[in-house]
This record gives C-alpha cells, structure tokens and sequence, in this order.
C-alpha cells in the first residue's frame, strides 16, 4: 500500500508519516516548507522520518495544480491523508490570500487527484475551530457549523463542503477529521504550549487572553496519531441516509472529532508547564482576542463507535513529554 501525506514537514503530518513508515507501509511525504515558523524545525522533523528506507520526501506545493496532479499520476496512490494547511487563527486575519491559495485552491487539487486516479480514501484535516459561536458542548459532529469566526475556521469548514460535494458527485470516499488542541514533542512553534515554554525559560512575560477565563481539549500527538490511523481504514460507503444532518450523508462522506475529550482550564495546563519546568511564569492578562473561542470540548463518541479511539494521554503525562523533548531539543 503506497500513501500520500501532504504536511509532512509539519507536526502531526511528520508524525503521521512516522508512524506509517514504521509499519511498513511506502510513503511519499509532501511539504511546501513555507516560512510561517522555523523552517529548521521542519527539517528536523523530516529527517527523524528520512531514517526510514520506505519514506521520499519531495517539496512540493498543493498549490501547484499541474504538479500535484502529475505527481498523482505518476505514484498511483492507495490512500491518501491531506494534512498540508495553511494553519493559525489570528494569522488568518491578516494574511487571507494564504488561506484561499493553500487551504482552498490546494484542498481541490488534492480532490482532484485523488478522484481522476482511484484513491481508495482520502482523510483530511478540518479544525474544531468549525464550531465557531456554537455554544452548545461538548461539540458533536451533528451539531451546526455555520457561523466560523475566523477565516481560517471558515476555509476548514469549506473543505469539509467541498469534500462532500466530490463524495457525492464522484463516489470518493473522504473523511474529515476535527483536531482539537493538538500538542505534544516537535509542536508547533506558534501554538500556545510551545509559546508558553519558549517565554518560561527566557524568563519573559507570558501573554493569556481573556485574562485566563478559557479552556481547551488540549489533545497528546500519540492520541491524534491513534484517531488517524484507526480511521484510516473505516472507508466510508454510499448509503440510504436521508437525514441530511451536517455530518451524516448518502454520500461516501465523513466526519469526526478528533480530541481528548476532557477540557483543561488554560491556567492549569500553564500550571503543569511550570511544574515541569521549575520555573513560575511571569503572566500578562489581556483581554480576548479577534478569531478566538473561550472554549473547546469535544464529544468522541462517534470516532470511539467506529474505530475504538479513546485518548490515552494525560495532561500531566503530555505535557511532561513535551517539556522533556523541548529541553533536549533546544539544548536547556
């Protein structure tokens, strides 16, 4: 079985490819290794998966409609796992031309190559950013996502439409997956637990939105890796749903939330980096910012029904893992 992975230069795609290469699957790995955060950190991530025999990685962008539909033409896919995004919520306020190139014209050329060259499955990211202003938690795949609040939350949601559509028209199998709060070792350098620890160690003043009145479903790599790979295979089929709910289909079409199922409070999850760290963080209490929820939770429920998934992880136990790997990592 031969896989694509676009994003595989990034945090949960480098992982994903890893974990694929290490059961014995072929993987060719695409990445634009755009200049959004530290380039040397996603190579760094490339060549822990280069050690693998079974893993090419080119440099490429999805953008590029001509070459990405060559390169489907040319590997003869079997499944295909779409994690390559422009992500960042307040990045997306702005610079929005970004998103539409990558997240919009780059999701269609994925589409396209996987319908005109018989992909088994594609699996994508979408965000639970999806949910926007919905109130109502936890957050259930049934639950309406129409009102995004931040142009990145609206080309996910956009994707998962799009998705549909081809699901529908073309009989592609597509699953969409809702990342909630995804953390862990080789993270993202613009995302708060790794903001958190870089501002902690320098002994520099920590920035909380909403002055700390928020809450995450803070979720481990390794559980997000589990969701991805169980799910991988539960290839969605045509069926007789009429039902018309926003995550169910006649279409060969999915989608689920892909979480840890329990929400930290943001002061206790910066309490366990202190802990870790030894050190108490200078805090700076601001108010909200454009873009962003006060909360997330997600209901698993659905993923568990088809696959099994239940995250593992702890707080205290992912954050000690991240904090050991930042330490080695950056050498303090």
């Amino acid at each position: 079985m031969k896989y694509l992975v676009t994003g595989a230069a990034g945090f949960i795609g480098s992982a994903v490819c890893l974990r694929l290469c290490e059961q014995g699957f072929d993987v060719v790995g695409i990445d634009n290794l755009n200049d959004y955060y530290d380039v040397s950190l996603k190579l760094d991530r490339v060549k822990l998966i280069e050690s693998h025999s079974n893993f090419r990685f080119l440099k490429q962008d999805i953008f590029h409609r001509d070459e990405i539909a060559k390169l489907f033409e040319t590997e003869k896919f079997d499944y295909v796992i779409h994690l390559g995004a422009q992500a960042g919520v307040r990045y997306s306020i702005d610079n929005p031309h970004t998103y539409a190139d990558t997240n919009l014209i780059g999701h269609i050329n994925i589409l396209e190559g996987c319908r005109n060259n018989q992909v088994k499955h594609l699996v994508y990211a979408s965000s639970s950013s999806v949910y926007g202003l919905n109130e109502k938690q936890p957050f259930q795949e049934s639950d309406a996502a129409d009102h995004p609040i931040s142009l990145y939350a609206a080309s996910k949601r956009a994707n998962e439409l799009i998705s549909h559509t081809y699901s529908h028209l073309y009989d592609l199998p597509t699953t969409g997956l809702r990342f909630f709060t995804v953390y862990g070792p080789w993270g993202r350098p613009d995302m708060a637990p790794y903001k958190f620890a870089k501002a902690i160690i320098a002994g520099e003043t920590i920035d909380i939105y909403n002055f700390g009145d928020m809450s995450r479903d803070f979720t481990f790599i390794d559980d997000i890796v589990d969701g991805i790979m169980g799910v991988r295979t539960v290839i969605p089929t045509r069926t007789q749903d009429t039902a018309n709910l926003p995550n169910r289909s006649s279409a060969p079409y999915a989608i689920y939330n892909i979480g840890n199922g329990s929400p930290v409070k943001l002061m206790d999850f910066i309490g366990c980096l202190e802990k870790e760290f030894g050190i108490e963080a200078s805090k700076n209490l601001m108010a909200q910012q454009p873009g962003d929820v006060t909360s997330t939770w997600a209901s698993t429920e659905a993923l568990y029904q088809v696959t099994g998934y239940k995250a593992k992880t702890s707080i205290t136990q992912g954050v000690k893992q991240f904090v050991a790997w930042y330490r080695e990592y950056y050498q303090v």
